[in-house]
């Protein structure tokens, strides 16, 4: 199939691109490079440096490109950010979105993969969180991915666009080629991982007194070349007739707690990382973890690489090799 990947130059979509290659597809990546990477961009991908909002250059994208099917992974997606700069979000998030679904009406595109988030379900108490579980997003950022969620579901009824939701909370890890990387680092990983390389003076525990096994928020963390394949699988269901659908993408157990991630870190690498420990943000939930029985079910996705150990290595191995980039 001719796949556009939106936001394919970040870093799960040029991992999402990396396996569409793999797999026999034809690739082209649209991105803005506003938070992407040209040489993120995977060889044998066509690249096209714009904006969703630019309706005349995406349509004609889709034109040239006979695209069939699309991969929206172009988002703003920081939580603090959306909160401080709501219009910022909406504008790349909603209005760019539309841009994009507006643009496949016209191409006649009628299959889309939209990589949500987990932010859409706001602060649950019941853990593992499923899919039918209630969406109450806290913050910009979540609420302009639900927005989009059902703006999809208008348009399945109205233009016949069907589509799959994958929701997840946090992308880890790395490939061969594509690792994690942001202007911005806010993420644990990479930031325990840049404290091990020497980059920054250790890493921060918002809070070591939550209900949890140590202490610590404990989170999902998903291998991005599991979540890669979720998005291929994905893609051939809407390809196979199946109906549109909403699922989650977790590690399939009870998550990994911020100590732990530290400490994993500290063995893989063999690196000195130190920790402080700071005041604990407000409202940020205990535990936060997805169940993914709905997906192994339906598409059957299972996470090949949801050890701690698989995740922080591999992510490691990628930046020793790019060193250059840090």
């Amino acid at each position: 199939m001719n796949v556009l990947v939106t936001g394919g130059a970040g870093y799960v979509g040029s991992a999402v691109a990396e396996r569409l290659l793999e797999l026999g597809h034809t690739v082209v990546i649209y991105d803005s490079l506003v938070t992407g990477h040209r040489d993120a961009v995977p060889v044998g991908a066509t690249f096209v440096e714009a904006d969703l909002i630019d309706g005349l250059r995406l349509l004609d994208t889709f034109t040239r490109s006979h695209v069939d099917a699309v991969m929206h992974m172009a988002a703003t997606a920081l939580v603090g950010e959306s909160v401080q700069n709501p219009a910022k979000y909406y504008r790349a998030n909603v209005v760019g979105g539309l841009a994009l679904l507006d643009v496949m009406r016209e191409a006649g595109t009628r299959l889309i993969v939209f990589s949500s988030t987990a932010a859409v379900y706001g602060e649950r108490e019941r853990q593992p969180i499923e899919e039918s579980d209630p969406t109450r997003p806290t913050n910009p950022y979540g609420e302009t991915k639900l927005a989009f969620e059902k703006a999809l579901g208008w348009y399945e009824r109205a233009y016949g666009i069907r589509h799959v939701c994958l929701r997840y909370f946090n992308a880890a890890g790395a490939t061969k080629q594509c690792g994690e990387r942001h202007q911005l680092e806010t993420h644990l990983i990479p930031l325990v991982l840049q404290a091990a390389a020497g980059k920054r003076d250790g890493v921060t525990i918002l809070g070591t007194d939550y209900p949890t096994r140590d202490g610590t928020c404990i989170r999902d963390y998903v291998h991005v070349a599991d979540l890669a394949d979720a998005h291929a699988l994905a893609l051939d269901a809407l390809a196979a007739g199946r109906p549109s659908a909403t699922y989650n993408l977790g590690c399939g157990g009870t998550g990994y707690s911020v100590a732990e991630v530290i400490e994993v870190a500290r063995q893989v690498t063999n690196r000195p990382i130190p920790a402080r420990i700071g005041v604990a943000r407000p409202g940020d939930p205990a535990v936060l973890v997805a169940s993914s029985d709905l997906v192994s079910r339906e598409l059957g996705w299972h996470p090949k690489r949801q050890d701690l150990d698989d995740i922080i290595g591999s992510a490691w191995r990628w930046m020793e090799r790019r060193q250059e980039l840090f």
